[in-house]
């Protein structure tokens, strides 16, 4: 049975590849350059293969098997350094996976911004990602099912709270809605008559309790998604992120309605991890980047709610 190669010769053929010469592999890996050519004629020895043609050029030049040899030493030399990236990490209190909990609610392109950024700066991380809405995401938190929360708060919530930006919420409705042909502001009488679309906590955090809910008939609905859908298509009228309908707005799909009872409502969003234990590096550069990204978002949202003290109930508009 031959002899497999050992990581420092796929390490040697991955430096002469990118560094171009034997002497250039030398300097770059601080060994002599007669170190480097006998380490790839073992390789080639090792193989029965020929990885570099050496006569009648000035560089050794890869063969054609010398090129697929060398992207498998990249893929192993990779693994090495992901390794090694690992366990330093550890060594350092870097998290092996963080759970994270995300309201529906939060900007999709924020998520998406941070999400990139996590991949590039931690790669040796693995994420656990829950989208919830309401309650679901401060309970993760306190159960220990999250490490970190993103979203904004209904009541009391036994955790560290780290406030990162605010959402939006407008009262919306498809434009031959009879609510969005009504003179304008529609009183709380007219409200009332009309099917509101409520996203339902499912949660034990607001049992028995309402907010924002004016209508006498209500249709109660587990996901923000769903709302969005049913809306466009007329089926009752309700609050949804000013981000997510910005484009049903400025196509006409959805018309923001004028209400007595309802006006945009600017709730702020928070970072939250519990009380009893401090956020490893990962999940404290999460909380940094959240607040960075919302911040840049919401310089295009029109004004934002004042400071409140974490903690204390906020109505969020179902």
């Amino acid at each position: 049975m031959q002899p497999n190669p050992t990581l420092d010769q796929l390490q040697v053929l991955v430096a002469v590849a990118e560094a171009g010469s034997f002497s250039a592999a030398g300097r770059k890996l601080n060994r002599a350059q007669s170190v480097i050519s006998y380490t790839i004629a073992n390789l080639e020895a090792q193989l029965g293969l020929k990885l570099f043609e050496r006569e009648g050029t000035r560089e050794p030049q890869l063969t054609e098997i010398g090129r697929a040899v060398l992207e498998d030493a990249r893929r192993m030399v990779g693994m090495l350094q992901r390794i090694r990236s690992r366990v330093d990490g550890h060594h350092q209190g870097l998290e092996a996976e963080v759970a994270l909990s995300v309201d529906a609610t939060l900007p999709s392109p924020v998520l998406v911004r941070v999400l990139k950024a996590f991949e590039a700066q931690f790669p040796t991380v693995m994420l656990r990602l829950h989208i919830g809405t309401l309650g679901l995401i401060p309970d993760h938190v306190v159960n220990g099912q999250a490490d970190l929360g993103i979203g904004g708060l209904l009541g009391e919530v036994d955790a560290h709270l780290v406030r990162i930006g605010f959402m939006s919420m407008v009262p919306a409705a498809a434009p031959n809605h009879p609510l969005a042909l009504l003179p304008k502001p529609v009183p709380l009488e007219e409200v009332r008559e009309h099917i509101q679309l409520v996203v339902s906590d499912q949660s034990e955090r607001t049992k028995g309790r309402d907010y924002g809910v004016f209508a006498y008939r209500t249709w109660r609905l587990t996901d923000v998604r769903t709302k969005h859908t049913l809306m466009r298509e007329g089926l009752g009228w309700g609050g949804l992120p000013r981000w997510l309908i910005a484009d049903d707005l400025a196509s006409g799909r959805l018309v923001e309605l004028d209400l007595e009872p309802y006006n945009e409502v600017r709730s702020p969003l928070y970072a939250m991890h519990r009380a009893d234990r401090s956020p490893k590096p990962a999940a404290a550069w999460l909380i940094d980047q959240f607040k960075r990204q919302l911040g840049c978002f919401n310089e295009f949202e029109p004004g934002e709610v004042p400071d409140e003290e974490p903690g204390t109930a906020h109505q969020s508009t179902p």
